[in-house]
């Protein structure tokens, strides 16, 4: 790894299944922002992936040399099954993230089977679509423990001096129930509620290292958190990339997408 450059953090959404990669109505803002964002750093020498779409009793790290294809979505248009993204893995970066979280008393199995699923391939084709990075995806923990995430996010500190692109892809608001059922353009005053807290807990600088800690510990108690957030996958990723980093980020999207205000923090 090249020891002259910085790991960037970053927290993404990553959209409906593979709609953004289909000209879906609604993601022109946030695939706007997903095809930009590599102008603004170095080409990373790899890309860590933690995905809302990955849950295992045990934290688990790809390890495959060429990872195939996972779809693991439903009822879409024919052709987001033939979406392929060939970029190769990394099994030494992975032995490295497993040895990282053991180190830290944190559990962690190797998995040299499972493939690259959309949670990874639908920004990174937005993002970098010549696929000619190493990448790897990083599993949640089934127990969808706040602050388990966060530590396990301080695990992979050390690798912040190498350069990398670390992504925590999710979506900050994904409630799909209201998402489906939303018949105008009005905002939606939860979820606006919710990004003001979100956004107020990742970059007000009057915050302390701890008190920014707990709030993310304690998500549950923000304003309309189970609302935004009836079950906590896709925002569990931002404990991980602020468990890294361990402090403020910058807001660096925030717009609406499919109807709902989404935001994106870089740190």
């Amino acid at each position: 790894m090249n020891q002259t450059k910085k790991a960037s953090i970053l927290y993404i959404p990553h959209g409906g299944g593979p709609m953004p990669l289909l000209s879906d109505d609604g993601y022109e803002g946030m695939n706007h922002f997903l095809r930009g964002f590599p102008s603004t750093i170095d080409k990373p020498d790899a890309i860590i992936v933690i995905s809302a779409h990955w849950e295992e009793a045990v934290v688990s790290i790809t390890a495959h040399k060429n990872p195939p294809m996972l779809y693991d979505y439903h009822g879409f248009p024919p052709e987001s099954y033939t979406i392929k993204y060939p970029a190769p893995g990394r099994p030494r970066l992975a032995s490295r993230i497993q040895n990282l979280l053991k180190t830290a008393g944190i559990e962690a199995a190797l998995d040299y089977e499972r493939g690259f699923d959309h949670g990874l391939f639908v920004p990174l084709m937005l993002m970098y679509p010549q696929a000619d990075i190493p990448c790897l995806q990083i599993s949640l923990s089934r127990s969808l423990d706040a602050g388990f995430h966060i530590r396990l996010g301080k695990a992979l500190a050390p690798l912040k001096r190498d350069n990398l692109l670390v992504l925590g892809s999710g979506f900050s608001f994904h409630n799909m129930k209201a998402r489906m059922s939303k018949q105008d353009d009005t905002i939606d005053e939860g979820n606006r509620q919710f990004e003001e807290w979100l956004a107020e807990t990742c970059s007000d600088p009057g915050f302390s290292l701890g008190e920014r800690e707990q709030r993310l510990t304690d998500w549950q108690l923000a304003p309309h958190a189970r609302y935004c957030h009836p079950r906590e996958e896709h925002l569990l990723p931002l404990q991980v990339c602020f468990g890294m980093a361990r402090a403020p980020a910058r807001t660096v999207f925030q717009d609406l997408v499919k109807g709902f205000i989404t935001s994106a923090y870089q740190w």
